[in-house]
């Protein structure tokens, strides 16, 4: 099916979960995100859903975040994130949006993961999404089509999996925690200081936090720094920016912390996610 440059209405779109074939993949390129109104943004999935069949969302501009029950999940530029069918998720992108979603039903993903996880993608495996994108919804089984699908299938499962995720708390004192370090990053406040304005001890918030996400507080809260920044390096953001953005009083501190977070400066860890060359166009 041709890629979208415009979100569809209600008479245009085809519920993938309903097509019978075991992969369906969609694409969106050039939908600005700021142009939307609210009902546009529904229908990017900002609510939690799941469907019958499972995704894996290619994305090449923008970026997304992925929130499953107990996880956050960032998509950088040029990467994939992998969400079985049946899973309750919400995503939300930033940015201008080019990207592709391949629906998969579960009787031909039994080889893929069976939890929500990130995906190293390949020119390879980038191009047969791509190439996927423009088969008919109702493609002839036995023929090239159902190869190529066969193929894509194949390099999902070897594609190597990825861990730019941040366990999320449950408990709801700790979310707040969590919604008011997003809406304001720059804050270095201390444990203490955040646990008073949850209404929690110091203490309380030290036990429920390594309960449900297996860190310490410090450790938690620069994960969450990372996506963030991971996040807004996607959209464009330079080095400088980020740092502010997340109170570091330099861009030095700031990169030796996602250095030794991730194993690579900020500036490689988005070149290397950067399109290589392809097989097909």
């Amino acid at each position: 099916m041709p890629v979208l440059t415009r979100l569809p209405h209600d008479a245009e779109w085809t519920d993938p979960d309903l097509v019978p074939r075991p992969v369906v993949t969609m694409g969106a390129a050039g939908i600005d995100l700021a142009d939307l109104d609210a009902d546009g943004l529904d229908r990017l999935e900002k609510d939690f859903h799941r469907h019958r069949k499972g995704q894996l969302l290619l994305l090449l501009r923008g970026v997304f975040t992925c929130e499953v029950e107990g996880g956050l999940w960032i998509v950088p530029p040029h990467s994939a994130i992998w969400v079985p069918g049946g899973v309750l998720h919400k995503i939300i992108a930033a940015g201008t949006i080019e990207c592709y979603v391949v629906f998969i039903d579960p009787a031909a993903a039994s080889g893929l993961p069976a939890k929500c996880c990130t995906v190293s993608t390949t020119p390879l495996l980038r191009e047969l999404v791509i190439r996927s994108a423009d088969l008919p919804l109702l493609y002839a089984d036995g023929g090239m089509e159902s190869h190529l699908v066969t193929l894509l299938l194949d390099e999902i499962a070897v594609a190597p999996t990825g861990n730019l995720h941040l366990a999320m708390p449950t408990d709801a004192r700790l979310r707040k925690i969590a919604e008011m370090i997003v809406e304001d990053p720059a804050d270095r406040g201390t444990m203490r200081t955040w646990a008073r304005r949850a209404g929690l001890s110091e203490r309380t918030l030290a036990r429920r936090l390594t309960e449900e996400t297996g860190m310490s507080f410090g450790r938690w809260r620069q994960r969450l720094h990372i996506m963030l920044a991971v996040k807004w390096l996607g959209t464009g953001s330079s080095v400088q920016q980020v740092a502010d953005g997340l109170g570091y009083e330099s861009a030095g501190g700031f990169v030796s912390m996602f250095r030794k977070a991730l194993g690579t400066s900020p500036g490689r860890y988005i070149a290397e996610r950067q399109p290589g060359p392809v097989s097909f166009r």
